[in-house]
């Protein structure tokens, strides 16, 4: 049974504006790069709350290949946004800044710090800087796009369109690959297909009388926050790491977990679940596409480019304050900056 986080799943899923300005610190970094041994020694320093900021764990039964937090790590101090989806449904940007604002204020009324942690950058920059009513590109989706499309061709992309969107994909060609980036694009990053925005002629941010979901047009002004960001100074020592992780997912048993996902019998691997590193190699190894004993060679492959693109993003977000997370006194440093950002009051 997968761990319960200690927040059950939130209601609205609408976008309204911030309550005000937030306080809270922020702790990102690429896969493996300690960020969940880093939040809990904060959290044993200091009275906060974790709020997940992490694609992956949202879904529920996805346990071994997203590396989530033990039930012991949960249950030691309270995490948000963990295990509030099942891996049928997808979760946007959009929603997850709703989501987190709201929790960040209900956090801070109750007298505590709000501790930001994951590795999913998109989140964090949706949080940071707003989303704009039409998405604006986004060169690492792009090139995820272009990896996939690469590996599996635009025909299958344009099925995967049609999935999630299927009045853009009538219209356009199976072949008309920058039509379907762009549609791929607009969903991955908003969560809303682009017919919405085709539709729509103002983005308001209240839900209207069916419930929608809507995004918030205007950045977030006058929060107090810090990002710590885990970067490290040799990438043959982010590298090893990842292929340590692969290979403890691998014993244990992080098979089975996906030959159960496949069992349930109405996941298939174009969901966001399923595109997920680790179990997208997973699915096709099972699916035939090429032989399992390249499973591990390509997963840790997989995770590596996915790094890579993680310390990208954390690159064009200058206000970050960066931590060598392969120095030894890493976790010193950290724990420095979280008292002195707790330590000075607004």
């Amino acid at each position: 049974m997968s761990p319960t986080p200690s927040v059950s799943p939130l209601g609205s899923l609408t976008h309204i504006p911030t309550r005000g300005p937030l306080r809270y610190l922020a702790l990102a970094g690429p896969t493996a790069s300690g960020k969940t041994a880093a939040a809990l020694a904060i959290a044993q320093a200091h009275d906060v709350e974790i709020i997940s900021v992490d694609s992956a764990l949202v879904y529920r039964g996805m346990d071994i290949g997203t590396a989530k937090p033990t039930a012991e790590e949960l249950a030691s101090v309270p995490h948000h946004l963990i295990n509030i989806r099942d891996p049928l449904l997808a979760y946007s940007a959009a929603e997850f800044v709703t989501d987190a604002e709201r929790l960040i204020a209900d956090i801070t009324a109750r007298g505590k710090l709000a501790l930001l942690v994951g590795g999913t950058m998109l989140y964090f920059k949706a949080l940071f800087d707003g989303l704009d009513a039409m998405p604006k590109a986004n060169p690492a989706i792009r090139a995820e796009i272009e990896e996939e499309a690469r590996q599996q061709g635009w025909p299958a992309m344009h099925a995967a369109l049609a999935l999630i969107d299927p009045v853009t994909a009538a219209r356009l060609k199976p072949a008309d690959s920058q039509r379907i980036q762009r549609a791929l694009e607009v969903f991955r990053i908003s969560g809303q297909p682009l017919s919405f925005f085709h539709t729509t002629k103002t983005i308001a941010t209240h839900a209207d009388s069916t419930g929608a979901r809507c995004l918030n047009d205007t950045k977030p002004a006058g929060n107090d926050t810090l990002l710590i960001s885990l970067e490290p100074l040799e990438r043959a020592w982010l590298h090893q790491r990842i292929a340590q992780r692969f290979d403890a997912m691998l014993a244990a048993d992080f098979l089975a977990e996906v030959k159960a996902l496949r069992a349930r019998g109405d996941l298939n691997p174009d969901l966001p679940s399923m595109r997920c590193v680790g179990y997208r190699q997973a699915w096709e190894a099972l699916d035939g596409l090429w032989p399992m004993v390249e499973l591990r060679d390509k997963g840790v492959f997989a995770t590596r480019q996915l790094a890579k693109r993680q310390i990208t993003w954390l690159r064009s977000m200058p206000q970050r304050q960066v931590v060598a997370c392969d120095d030894p006194t890493a976790l010193p440093q950290v724990l420095a900056l979280a008292r002195s950002f707790v330590e000075r009051r607004p």
